[in-house]
């Protein structure tokens, strides 16, 4: 039977909720090409909500909807087509990635994906679009990064800033010892709506300082007393799942440098002081990397490190998650 456990999951619209106002187009739903034209004013209606997109990566087909998803069926083919590029009144820029869904008939649905808030009722101007750019775009959500300024465990215990590391360095990991950088790649990019970082303020979850990590970076978490009811010890939480506005927040604003270290194989690395992954490779960003890096291997690992993972419903309220994992990871109870 396939495997369709979710590596990402996602808040979407329906490209028919995202209708043009005024413009050649009045009166229909965003489209792609010639039928997206720049002036066009769109508005997202007041009464539809978004649906959850869950996505995961098929060796044969490329990226699918998972299980779990409130979009399509499981095994849908989907395609990042565009990234269409809008403006609000008061000026403020929304990136919006379209997909498309292809079902087991062929027949296709876009879907749209808010890299940053839209609102609904609120008029945007279409300023331009990007097809070349939107799977670039869409890797830099799902980018496992770490950012300037974030010490790494080595591995004689001592500690360096990630922008100091070098391939062939020795970096501590949980399951097997020290391993050898295999690839660091390196990006300045926006701190902005989806691809903005995660702070984890110090001592929050035994951090020895500030953290900052990419939203779909997933931490490891051992619990003592297994306060979530998982009934497993070990689990994966992604950073985006714990942000309560005091001690976890969106560190928006600006620009930021990201770094992405790769090993050959999936690893589980130590980062001021507490367990996370290494780079999540996704179809998308393959032709980043350097020829000879065994993929199949490292998608093999994922895969099977999805079912750790632990999504919103687990964790209850995110306004105490990370107090919660913290109390699970000293045995204490709720």
């Amino acid at each position: 039977m396939p495997d369709f456990t979710p590596l990402y999951r996602f808040a979407t619209y329906p490209a028919a909720a995202l209708q043009a106002q005024s413009g050649a187009n009045e009166g229909d739903p965003i489209g792609l090409g010639p039928a997206a034209i720049p002036g066009d004013t769109y508005r997202l209606a007041r009464d539809v909500g978004p649906d959850h997109l869950h996505i995961c990566e098929s060796p044969v087909l490329g990226q699918v909807v998972a299980d779990g998803s409130q979009v399509g069926r499981p095994g849908d083919a989907l395609t990042i087509v565009d990234c269409h590029s809008l403006m609000g009144r008061a000026g403020e820029t929304v990136e919006v990635l379209v997909l498309r869904r292809t079902d087991d008939r062929e027949e296709t649905t876009l879907h749209l994906l808010p890299l940053s808030p839209i609102r609904p009722g609120v008029e945007y101007e279409l300023i331009g679009s990007s097809p070349t750019m939107a799977p670039a775009r869409f890797a830099d959500i799902v980018s496992v990064s770490f950012f300037a300024g974030t010490r790494i465990t080595l591995a004689g215990g001592a500690q360096a800033p990630v922008e100091t590391l070098a391939i062939g360095d020795m970096i501590l990991t949980r399951d097997h010892g020290p391993r050898p950088i295999r690839w660091i790649g390196h990006q300045t990019r926006r701190a902005t709506g989806a691809a903005a970082p995660i702070r984890i303020t110090a001592g929050t979850l035994h951090t020895a300082r500030d953290l900052l990590l990419s939203p779909e970076h997933r931490l490891f978490i051992w619990q003592r007393r297994d306060t979530l009811g998982t009934g497993r010890a070990e689990i994966l939480v992604k950073a985006a799942l714990l942000v309560n506005g005091t001690t976890v927040h969106r560190d928006e604003g600006g620009h930021i440098d990201s770094y992405q270290i790769l090993f050959d194989g999936r690893e589980v690395i130590f980062a001021e002081g507490i367990a996370v992954e290494s780079l999540l490779v996704t179809s998308d960003g393959q032709d980043r990397l350097p020829e000879g890096v065994a993929l199949e291997t490292i998608a093999a690992e994922r895969r099977a490190a999805a079912s750790l993972e632990v999504d919103a419903r687990a964790l209850g309220s995110s306004s105490d998650a990370a107090e919660r994992l913290t109390r699970a990871s000293r045995g204490q109870d709720d």
